[in-house]
């Protein structure tokens, strides 16, 4: 569950236009994986052309899972030094974006009943989860902006930052 990584003009096109369907052949909302209802939505570019780079897709289109996405917008906020360590380091990257995802589909409520305690990632870290005035925070300072994107094999929530794993 956390967001990261390597903004390639090339890599985001190519990526985005792979995993695109064609705007007539779009399934209902819910009804496409969580790769493809992400790229649908047109705010996640990044993490998209990410998950191809590290070779997570499959993975993602697959199972059951719960991703708190970051947006292009978090993503531009990443400083670009770590970007760059992250497009030079394939595992981190990886680590980086699994970080982000849980396994099985855990709603907002589910998420909110989780505050004060932490969820363990499908990279094996753990991210704390904190209820505040109302919004939801991971690991403090990465609040959730939307809710319940739901996919055919899981849930979606949107993040206004990057995870980055402490190591």
């Amino acid at each position: 569950m956390r967001k990261a990584l390597v903004i390639i003009a090339v890599s985001v096109a190519a990526a985005v236009a792979a995993l695109a369907p064609a705007a007539s052949a779009r399934p209902a909302a819910g009804e496409a994986d969580i790769v493809a209802t992400a790229v649908a939505a047109g705010q996640f570019k990044t993490l998209a052309s990410l998950l191809t780079k590290a070779g997570l897709v499959k993975t993602l289109q697959g199972g059951t899972w719960t991703v708190f996405a970051p947006t292009d917008a978090a993503f531009a906020k990443v400083p670009k030094a770590t970007l760059a360590k992250l497009g030079k380091d394939p595992a981190l990257l990886k680590k980086v974006l699994l970080y982000h995802v849980a396994k099985g589909a855990v709603a907002a409520d589910k998420v909110v009943a989780l505050s004060g305690k932490s969820v363990k990632t499908a990279g094996g870290l753990p991210v704390k989860i904190k209820v505040t005035g109302g919004n939801v925070f991971l690991n403090g300072s990465t609040r959730v902006t939307r809710t319940n994107v739901q996919a055919s094999n899981g849930i979606i929530h949107v993040i206004n930052r990057v995870l980055i794993p402490a190591s």
